[in-house]
């Protein structure tokens, strides 16, 4: 499952060179990869029932082309990878001409929310990536 996410580039998240700020692509990337979890019906109440947390361990980001205050961007996210308790999404931003603005991998672990140790990652999780 592949999901989009549409946002507009506000004046706040514009840096001293005149377009978006680095890090505010990692929090672009964020609100994809919630919006994944939201319609793969992964909430936090899930996962907390199942006693387990993800954490993101890694994110590896190209940046593309710039992005300016008032662009429309769109923001997918989709499978890429599952190991024993980690995971891989593929995430791209998107500009209104279909340009590609940013791509990254994004590496998650399951742990155990009590022992804080790396879980295998449920069922529930894994039915996404086959």
């Amino acid at each position: 499952m592949e999901t989009r996410l549409e946002i507009v580039v506000r004046s706040t998240e514009i840096d001293v060179n005149g377009h978006v700020n680095n890090a505010k692509y990692l929090e672009y990337l964020e609100w994809g990869r919630e919006e994944w979890y939201e319609q793969a019906e992964l909430f936090y109440d899930t996962f907390g029932a199942m006693g387990i947390q993800t954490v993101t361990v890694n994110i590896n980001i190209n940046y593309k082309k710039e992005c300016k205050q008032g662009d429309d961007l769109t923001i997918t996210c989709r499978p890429e990878k599952m190991g024993r308790s980690s995971y891989v999404l593929k995430q791209e931003i998107i500009n209104k001409q279909g340009d590609l603005c940013a791509d990254a991998l994004v590496t998650s672990v399951t742990m155990d929310s009590a022992t804080r140790k790396s879980v295998e990652a449920p069922e529930a999780l894994r039915k996404h990536f086959s």
